[in-house]
């Protein structure tokens, strides 16, 4: 899909599921693999309290095999979700009124969920897609959204680059930045992050899915196909660190950080070349301070 097209119909008039894998690569200082399946939920937001009327399987902020709870997304507010994506994207100059957001995310399965990346797709009212805004969690309660607009001249991927501003993993400093190349939802959606520090590329994590509809018979067999998708990504979060440890990579010393904080590129830096620019913080409620803490060995995107 054209990021600067109107989007599909289909997609303008429907939620859907994306199945498919997850990949990992770490290129230094010793090289690890990693991948599993997965599936994850494209929600339009404005559809997300009436999707509960199309799947006696999924739940909007109650318990269900399947749900989305808003307290998982954005600030943890609770509050709903989409007006906290419209007033980031606002403060690039982005204006969602009459438009529409996707959110690419895990549901919760059986009552748990952990989002790594959560991608949330901003199109204008007339179809144009015009900004990402990648939502990254690490495992110690700390999330940093990325706002970055997306260049006019974009084809079918999107590349965004940006500084990193928040510690993720221990094996990895909080220097540095990230390079995501993106192919917005159609029958197939993929979503990409390069880790890259002062050496070069460092780190590289790939979801790429393929289109089901949001419908019972879909739900309940992913739901059989994988019952613990949660445990399955939290569980080999921590053993795939336990074996970078094994490799006698260093741990690293978590610095204080926020629970929640946003920022954009000082300068539009969306397209394939070109060097990071700085980043400026965005308004956002701020919860408080995390401390510093010594680490367990845990790892995500990077």
């Amino acid at each position: 899909m054209n990021s600067g097209a109107t989007a599909p119909a289909e997609l303008a008039l429907a939620s859907a599921c994306y199945v498919g894998r997850v990949t990992h690569k770490r290129l230094r200082p010793r090289e690890h693999r990693l991948g599993y399946n997965v599936f994850t939920l494209l929600v339009a937001l404005d559809e997300l309290p009436h999707l509960p009327q199309r799947s006696w399987l999924f739940s909007h902020n109650r318990w269900n095999l399947l749900s989305i709870q808003d307290r998982d997304f954005g600030d943890r507010s609770g509050c709903s979700i989409a007006p906290q994506i419209t007033a980031l994207a606002a403060q690039i100059g982005v204006d969602l009124t009459g438009g529409r957001i996707l959110m690419l995310c895990y549901p919760r399965v059986l009552g748990f969920a952990f989002n790594p990346i959560t991608v949330y797709f901003c199109y204008e009212a007339s179809g144009r897609l015009s900004c990402l805004v990648h939502e990254v969690s690490n495992t110690f309660g700390e999330r940093h959204s990325y706002v970055l607009p997306v260049a006019e001249n974009d084809g079918n991927t999107i590349y965004q680059r940006c500084d990193k501003a928040m510690f993720v993993s221990p094996f990895n400093t909080a220097q540095g930045g990230y390079t995501f190349h993106v192919k917005p939802p159609a029958e197939r959606v993929a979503v990409g992050v390069l880790l890259r520090d002062a050496d070069g590329p460092k780190l590289k994590a790939l979801f790429e899915g393929g289109r089901r509809s949001f419908n019972d018979a879909v739900l309940a067999r992913l739901l059989m196909a994988m019952p613990f998708q949660t445990l399955k990504v939290v569980g080999g979060i921590h053993w795939q660190a336990l074996k970078l440890w094994w490799k006698r990579l260093p741990l690293l010393t978590k610095p204080a950080g926020r629970r929640y904080a946003a920022s954009t590129p000082s300068a539009t830096s969306a397209t394939k070349s070109g060097e990071t620019t700085p980043s400026r913080e965005l308004t956002v409620s701020i919860l408080p301070a995390m401390p510093a803490v010594e680490l367990r060995p845990a790892t995500t995107i990077g």
